[in-house]
C-alpha cells in the first residue's frame, strides 16, 4: 500500500469522504484518479471530469505512486 503522506498533492481528513486520501482543498479520492485510468480515461479526460483537481496534483500523485512502486521493487 502506497503512503501518501509525504505527498503535497493530497491530504487526509477523517471529516472528509471517510478519511480517503484526496486531492489537497478536493472532495476527489486518488483512487478516482487510479480508477478513472483503469477503465481508459485518459488524464485530460479526467482533469475534465474533475475540474477541482489541478494537472499538477495528477502529475505529483502519479510520479509519486512509480517511485512507490520502484522503492517496493527494490525491497
Amino acid at each position: 500500500m502506497t503512503n501518501w503522506s509525504n505527498c503535497p498533492a493530497v491530504e487526509r481528513d477523517p471529516q472528509k469522504i471517510s478519511g480517503d486520501w484526496a486531492f489537497t482543498g478536493t472532495r476527489v479520492p486518488v483512487y478516482a484518479l487510479f480508477e478513472n485510468l483503469e477503465s481508459g480515461a485518459t488524464v485530460k479526460e479526467f482533469l475534465e471530469w474533475y475540474p477541482e483537481v489541478k494537472e499538477w496534483q495528477v502529475t505529483a500523485v502519479l510520479k509519486h505512486e512509480t517511485e512507490s512502486l520502484k522503492t517496493a521493487a527494490q525491497a
